[in-house]
């Protein structure tokens, strides 16, 4: 771990790619002293300004050219994004040049003038990764203990451990092209919440998204915590390389055995942390804690507690973490009822993973779905939530995918077909939900596609989903 700026004097930096990531990188490594060059395959105005404000500190910037490696470079910090095989990493690794991502980098510069640095709780999964973080950073904030949520959330590591403020422990989400460019982070403890295919196109199978995954279980010295209902991520601690002393704990929405967190009738219980696992359980919280209360956030609750549990956190701050803890927006999250009819948005399910569990939290619902399905099949998600639906409103550009699903897993299910992509479709699709849906039924916005083709993102597109239901509601007084 390089501790002192003086080991960055002067050492030739290649900041692969500019943005969220590699700006902040940049800023960081010249302040240290290092010679920092950064390249960019982009070109395109925002680029441009990015480059400009970096030039004028001094620093040297290429765009338009990511892939040739700058002569004398020692070391690439590279945006997470960027895919392993691009030609830049390959030049790197004839010339023995090694490559970090920013968490790596933040993991390398965490004690840099002697400060002490937090312990890391880490949190990865296809699905569900920020919700956790979020309820783990209320948890230990209940306990009195001075955190943060950082990492692919939108707060910078860098930030975290650079900055004034001093953590007793992070709660840190990291994605797979985050782990993939880590190779020294070794968190205290560490949890996968669920494995479903994604991502693919970068990784270049599911072994190797995986692989990259389990990342996170490298190196934890108290707990690794996995899902108890997907045997992907119990393999995953299996594989991993800890700490002696280090221990598996599952979570389940089952009956816990020893080792594991899960659930009692409606009660959150701990058989992990306890002085006599095999005989105590301890009670952690109440469904009705968790807001809100659908199954997969309850999983990601009792992931939460587990960490939480891991770093010595009592029950009573478990409790009251979840309590105070709001979910972000756009999270299965309630926007009105109209006629009877509950309206809820989960633009964030933008994979058949997150659209599965939020389907499985409501009966009977009207399904909206559709967008960017980036090589998704929708067969068995279809197949697993038929029964649950009352009618489906595809929109989008690639709802033929999901319509082709429907035909051959839930014929009898009426399907409104919106033959559009402007944002205008999403108020038309509302007013279809809203005929189809019966007083009782849950219309579901859960899009199990990306939303690009249509929306700038995520958000906006459940933001029109709100405004399209807001109006129904107006015209409905």
């Amino acid at each position: 771990m390089s501790t002192e700026a003086a080991d960055w004097q002067g050492r030739k930096v290649t900041v692969a790619g500019l943005g969220v990531s590699g700006v902040p990188a940049a800023r960081v490594l010249h302040g240290l002293g290092a010679r920092v060059t950064v390249v960019n395959d982009g070109a395109d105005e925002r680029a441009r300004a990015q480059a400009a404000g970096l030039e004028a500190e001094g620093i040297t910037v290429r765009l338009g050219d990511g892939d040739t490696l700058p002569e004398g470079t020692e070391l690439i910090v590279t945006a997470p994004g960027w895919r392993p095989d691009k030609p830049l990493f390959a030049a790197a690794e004839a010339a023995g040049v090694p490559v970090w991502g920013d968490v790596e980098l933040a993991w390398q510069l965490r004690g840099l003038g002697g400060r002490k640095p937090a312990p890391w709780l880490a949190v990865t999964g296809t699905n569900g990764k920020t919700t956790t973080v979020r309820m783990l950073a209320s948890i230990l904030e209940a306990a009195g203990l001075r955190t943060a949520a950082v990492g692919n959330i939108g707060v910078s590591l860098l930030d975290a451990v650079l900055g004034d403020e001093e953590y007793d422990v992070l709660a840190v989400e990291l994605s797979s092209y985050q782990l993939h460019w880590a190779p020294s982070v070794r968190a205290h403890s560490g949890a996968v919440l669920n494995l479903a295919p994604d991502h693919l196109d970068w990784h270049g199978s599911m072994e190797a998204y995986a692989a990259d995954k389990g990342r996170v279980y490298e190196g934890n010295t108290v707990a690794c915590v996995y899902n108890a209902a997907d045997g992907a991520t119990e393999d995953l601690v299996r594989k991993a390389d800890v700490e002696e002393g280090c221990r598996a704990i599952g979570f389940t929405l089952g009956t816990p055995g020893p080792s594991q967190l899960g659930l009692v009738d409606d009660i959150l219980v701990d058989r992990a942390f306890v002085p006599n696992r095999q005989k105590q359980a301890q009670e952690l919280a109440q469904v009705s804690d968790v807001n809100p209360p659908a199954p997969h956030n309850i999983a990601n609750a009792l992931a939460a507690a587990a960490l939480a549990r891991a770093f010595g956190v009592e029950p009573a701050a478990v409790r009251e973490g979840l309590r105070n803890f709001r979910p972000d927006a756009h999270r299965i999250a309630y926007v009105a009822e109209v006629g009877g009819v509950a309206y809820v948005d989960d633009s964030k399910a933008t994979n058949t993973h997150a659209a599965e569990a939020s389907l499985a939290a409501y009966d009977p619902i009207v399904w909206i779905a559709g967008g960017l399905a980036k090589g998704a099949t929708f067969d068995e998600l279809v197949a697993k939530s038929a029964e649950r639906l009352r009618g489906v409103v595809l929109i989008g550009a690639d709802r033929a995918l999901i319509r082709e699903a429907l035909a051959r897993h839930a014929p009898q299910v009426p399907v409104v077909d919106l033959d559009r992509t402007d944002t205008g479709a999403m108020a038309a699709a509302v007013r279809e939900a809203a005929r189809l849906a019966r007083p009782g039924d849950t219309v579901l916005l859960a899009p199990a596609c990306a939303s690009m083709d249509m929306f700038v993102n995520y958000n906006k597109r459940g933001e029109a989903f709100a405004d399209a239901v807001h109006a129904l509601a107006a015209k409905d007084a």
